[in-house]
């Protein structure tokens, strides 16, 4: 799969493809099911797909600081791209100058000039362009006048309920890891590097892994069941906290620091995959290192215990 950073690096050899557009943060059911229509459409008309992404996502641009959370880094999303058969990704800087195109900018000088797409095809939901004036409607009109065609993708359910980014940050929120999965179609992980940290965990008898999070905000807060999947691919139990340390850090910023249960050895540098499985606790804060390191004790103690009588894992 190729990886297109921004338009001024689209070729002529990326002209001519289908396409679609969208966040894809979480690449959920509903996100995968455009991504087969794409790849239908693609080999039907024995073109390449390519999906249009941004970053910032827009809502991040607007509103940084209320923006939902993002369930995916761009990092993650290629992955399950090239997982799905996506032939290309297109991802555009969102930025001042972008977010002032209309609807009919945009189709002109990304979808046309840039990429000259036969196909178009979309969730039945989207939105796009200057105050998201860009619907449907607008594509359909735009496809006759300039040669391409447009396709919505219907929407997915689950329980009667549509598959969506907002109802899986819900599921999360709420530690259900059972419909998160089902929305998925895998089960929820975030991936990072191993960094060095504090080194805090090994004066509290519990060494931490400190993954990057890369964003500023997480989807999950607390303590938490998890698998560890290594650089080797060997997977191993864990104990997870994602959250702010509000008892040794003062900046707010999320970490997540993962305890892989009897495991002695070094992972600094490693890429792991951490998949959380069920919530311990909250994430709270304690008046003294000591009564820190009683809980961690404890959180092992039961990631042990669940560890053993958890059947999914």
């Amino acid at each position: 799969m190729q990886l297109v950073r921004g338009l001024h690096n689209v070729r002529p050899s990326h002209h001519g493809c289908v396409a679609t557009i969208g966040n894809f943060d979480g690449v959920h059911l509903g996100h995968q099911a455009i991504l087969t229509r794409l790849r239908n459409s693609a080999a039907r008309l024995n073109l390449p797909s390519c999906v249009i992404v941004f970053e910032p996502q827009p809502r991040e641009f607007f509103n940084p600081e209320t923006a939902p959370v993002r369930l995916t880094r761009l990092r993650d999303k290629l992955q399950l791209f090239a997982e799905a058969g996506i032939d290309q990704v297109l991802c555009i800087a969102f930025n001042k100058r972008f977010r002032q195109l209309s609807a009919a900018d945009f189709v002109q000088t990304v979808l046309i000039d840039a990429l000259g797409i036969q196909h178009l095809q979309v969730g039945d939901d989207f939105r796009f362009g200057c105050d998201r004036a860009g619907d449907f409607a607008f594509l359909q009109e735009a496809g006759q006048r300039l040669n391409f065609s447009v396709e919505p993708t219907a929407t997915v359910e689950i329980d009667g309920q549509r598959v969506s980014s907002t109802r899986l940050r819900s599921a999360l929120a709420e530690a259900d890891f059972v419909l998160a999965r089902r929305l998925l179609g895998r089960p929820y992980a975030i991936d990072g590097r191993v960094m060095h940290g504090k080194k805090l965990g090994r004066t509290l008898n519990a060494p931490t892994a400190n993954v990057q999070l890369k964003r500023h905000r997480a989807p999950l807060h607390g303590v938490y069941l998890v698998s560890v999947q290594l650089d080797n691919g060997r997977h191993l139990p864990g104990v997870a906290n994602i959250g702010t340390r509000p008892t040794v850090d003062t900046t707010q910023q999320a970490h997540l620091e993962v305890h892989v249960l009897d495991f002695s050895g070094d992972l600094y540098g490693q890429h792991i995959a951490v998949t959380f499985h069920k919530k311990i606790r909250d994430e709270q804060r304690f008046e003294s290192l000591s009564q820190l390191q009683q809980a961690i004790a404890a959180d092992i103690a039961k990631a042990h215990t669940l560890w053993q009588h958890f059947h999914t894992l």
